[in-house]
């Protein structure tokens, strides 16, 4: 054996696929958690619950408020389990809804910004992305007590993505 094959054979400890999952995970989570932050506690430049659930309502949710706590809720508990890879599906599959309430919200009229919305698309698409991958190797899923919650696979991923997106049409369905 030579010692190319050698080398060729070992596996590294971390492969460059799980620092890019790492980094994509990192980035997206951390900026979807001070989306939310900004809907709960106004920091950031946000509205809080008030003035978001004052947007809430003008845009044709019930209850503007109560739909603040929700998706301030949602986005920084899926944005902070993202960046953590902690219960990876559910975090993506919870940031990929809430971005289709978003992209239903800001509409179509124009692709790009600042009016356009390839900003949430791009949010939807890369937490829909982590929802099918997994987290990769350097995440708090690998460090779960249950198994069922430690592995990733499509079948899981397609599920919860799945939920996601059912769970958004529901909240879209309760629209003015």
């Amino acid at each position: 054996m030579t010692s190319a094959s050698a080398t060729s054979t070992k596996a590294p400890a971390t492969a460059p696929y799980d620092a890019g999952l790492l980094l994509l995970r990192v980035v997206l989570g951390l900026t979807v958690a001070a989306h939310g932050t900004q809907k709960l506690f106004g920091w950031f430049g946000g509205g809080g619950i008030e003035g978001t659930g004052q947007f809430f309502t003008s845009v044709g949710y019930p209850a503007g408020d109560a739909m603040a706590v929700i998706a301030g809720l949602t986005e920084t508990l899926g944005g902070l389990g993202l960046a953590a890879g902690l219960l990876t599906p559910l975090a993506g599959a919870a940031v990929t809804g809430t971005m289709i309430n978003a992209l239903a919200v800001h509409g179509t009229g124009s692709f790009f910004a600042p009016e356009g919305m390839e900003y949430e698309l791009l949010l939807a698409v890369a937490a829909a992305a982590l929802t099918l991958t997994g987290p990769g190797r350097l995440a708090a899923d690998r460090a779960l007590p249950v198994a069922a919650l430690r592995s990733h696979g499509l079948k899981q991923g397609a599920l919860a993505l799945a939920l996601g997106i059912v769970l958004a049409a529901v909240t879209l369905l309760i629209r003015n």
